[in-house]
């Protein structure tokens, strides 16, 4: 039946119902003036007008006022005349005034005689396809904005063979190319000479591909040749079709942050160094200053002895040895003190031959027996201004140094020289100098390990083998001295360290002083009470039988609180009181004592060079331990006859 019925239908009936069933498109037809003639439902959709409203209308009502002031409908159908047809993009207007992007074609209808007789328009609707791809050029404007903004992350693509696609200004600020220099470029250059030979620019577009990422941490150059630490990160991008159409590259220079993180760690490592150091140095002056006491009891002890014991040679040079032992041992304890920080420097004019000639055996005992020690130096040395505790340990400390630069062996060399005039540079004051210089045949330094070798805390050896501290201690110890530490060495070569100090300045000899009186003649023969105050029972009774030994008559007391009970029972001459005690200190006790007894003569004994500043009157002498009968003698004498 359908059949039947079509094949009755006239062609142009055919055309007919064709374009009325047409709504996405509005299709009609202008005459050659450009009045619409025919009007279908996609025009009537498109643009709200009915048939009977547009028909004979010019077709220019569609277009904006600026389109029609510039005469665009006119070259619509000129352009379609003479050229065939006309095709653009454009607002439109509908009837209710609103616009919509419209793309129209627009062919000229010519008779079978080739006469124009009108045009035929073909109008779409493309508002929301417009919007669409306004809003996603806005996006991508605002993208490229944004990647362009950038300044702190080079931000650029590679196509898929690692050539550079695009550049931001990051890019260019961070490793100096303008877009020019380098799109197209491979982005291998931006690596070292050594990380190129190695793949790793492959390796990183590879990883990239196979894992859609590939983060790294590592040296790049820029264009001048400078080098930059890098974060990078390279991500794949792929097309909708997962085909892979290149990489995106973002680099950031962390060099600072880098750095910061190692000053951190350095800073980090330096503390606990120097935390170790305190406790070392605490537990070292804890353990000089309990030896001082032991030192203290068996130096006088022995001195007693070597006083009693007379007539058997063989016991006297036991006893001469045992003293030796002793005082090598008060020198350990004040080295011990010196690392303790428990003593400033106490410097005085040293003879440098003598000191270094007196360390020969500790030297030859600090180092291996493969290592050899030879000391030169002319017989006339002027002394120098130093502290001689405190240049032992340098020497000990660089001695060190020297054995751990010579694993399998070597020679030590130590020499002394004299120079009118210093080099320039190596002193701080011009005049007469001596040079001590330390040589050895080791493994020497390079550049860069010479140039901070003497850094506080920094050091070569491994973990747990060293402070860092040896020559940055003896710098110190050269500067406070107004002298100067100058380091020479060469990598496979050894090392020279040589400490320049001043001449120390001339002193005329003090005339011998006449001998006082004795002390009990000057009291007329009555003999002095002295009271003794000591903590340790050792120390206490070793120096009560030394006092008894010079004539005195002695009152013994363990602690301040007994000797304050004593003060208060007996007619005391003269105190002569430890410093460290415990509960009360030596110089507190003799501030209470001479509350009780204004004027008492007080000796403070201590293990310390030096006493906190305030610690003590300057009216009270002080008698260093260990000590012997005669300094013993010498102090009393002194606190006695400058009694306040």
């Amino acid at each position: 039946m359908t059949e039947i019925v079509l094949t009755q239908i006239s062609e142009d009936e055919r055309y007919r119902l064709l374009l009325e069933a047409i709504t996405d498109y509005a299709i009609y037809m202008l005459d050659r003036e450009g009045h619409v003639s025919s009007w279908n439902p996609g025009a009537e959709r498109f643009k709200g007008y009915k048939a009977a409203e547009i028909m004979g209308a010019h077709f220019s009502r569609f277009y904006t006022d600026e389109d029609r002031a510039a005469g665009l409908p006119e070259k619509v159908l000129e352009t379609a005349a003479h050229a065939g047809r006309f095709e653009g993009e454009g607002w439109r207007v509908r009837k209710d005034g609103s616009r919509f992007w419209a793309h129209i074609v627009v062919d000229p209808i010519r008779s079978a005689s080739g006469q124009l007789i009108g045009f035929a328009k073909i109008t779409r609707d493309l508002t929301e396809r417009r919007a669409t791809e306004e809003a996603l050029r806005r996006s991508q404007e605002q993208f490229r904005l944004l990647v362009q903004g950038v300044t702190d992350y080079a931000i650029y693509m590679l196509d898929p063979d690692g050539r550079v696609a695009s550049w931001n200004a990051g890019a260019q600020r961070i490793k100096g190319y303008a877009p020019e220099e380098i799109i197209g470029e491979h982005f291998s250059r931006f690596y070292l000479k050594e990380d190129q030979e190695s793949g790793l620019p492959v390796r990183a577009l590879r990883t990239a591909g196979r894992e859609g990422r590939f983060e790294h941490e590592g040296w790049r150059v820029r264009k001048d040749g400078s080098r930059f630490w890098a974060s990078v990160v390279v991500d794949a991008i792929h097309d909708d079709d997962g085909q892979l159409v290149g990489f995106a590259k973002v680099t950031r220079d962390i060099t600072e942050k880098r750095e910061a993180e190692k000053a951190l760690e350095v800073a980090h490592e330096e503390l606990l160094q120097s935390r170790k150091l305190e406790a070392l140095g605490q537990l070292a002056g804890g353990i000089a200053h309990d030896f001082n006491n032991l030192l203290m009891a068996i130096s006088g002890s022995l001195e007693l002895l070597q006083k009693r014991v007379q007539g058997d040679p063989q016991i006297a040079r036991l006893l001469d040895n045992a003293m030796q032992g002793a005082q090598r041992g008060s020198a350990l304890t004040g080295r011990l003190l010196s690392f303790a920080r428990r003593q400033p420097l106490a410097s005085r004019a040293v003879d440098l031959r003598s000191l270094v000639q007196g360390l020969h055996d500790l030297l030859g005992l600090s180092l291996s027996s493969d290592i050899s020690v030879e000391i030169s130096a002319p017989h006339a040395v002027p002394p120098v201004m130093v502290d001689p505790a405190q240049l032992e340990l340098a020497l000990l400390n660089i001695a060190s140094n020297a054995r751990d630069a010579m694993p399998d062996g070597g020679r030590l060399s130590i020499s002394i020289t004299c120079a009118d005039q210093p080099a320039q540079g190596q002193m701080h004051d011009s005049g007469p100098q001596v040079c001590l210089a330390v040589v050895d045949t080791g493994e020497g330094m390079d550049e860069e390990t010479l140039s901070r070798a003497a850094d506080p805390f920094f050091t070569t050896k491994g973990p747990g083998k060293g402070t860092g501290l040896g020559l940055s201690v003896v710098h110190g110890l050269l500067e406070e001295s107004q002298g100067r530490l100058v380091l020479k060495s060469t990598r496979g070569a050894g090392t020279t360290v040589e400490m320049w100090f001043p001449v120390a300045p001339y002193q005329q000899p003090s005339k011998t002083a006449p001998q006082s009186r004795p002390i009990e003649a000057e009291r007329n023969d009555k003999a002095l009470t002295v009271l003794a105050v000591d903590d340790d029972a050792l120390v206490l009774m070793n120096t009560v039988i030394m006092l008894e030994d010079l004539g005195y008559k002695v009152i013994e007391a363990g602690s301040g609180a007994d000797a304050l009970v004593a003060l208060g029972n007996h007619e005391i001459d003269l105190m002569i009181t430890d410093h460290a005690m415990p509960h009360m200190s030596g110089t507190e006790l003799a501030e209470a004592a001479r509350l009780l007894r204004p004027g008492l003569p007080v000796i403070i004994a201590t293990g310390f060079l030096n006493l906190p500043a305030g610690a003590a009157p300057l009216d009270m002498p002080k008698l260093l331990k260990p000590f012997g009968l005669e300094q013993l003698r010498a102090t009393v004498c002194e606190a006695i006859q400058n009694k306040p």
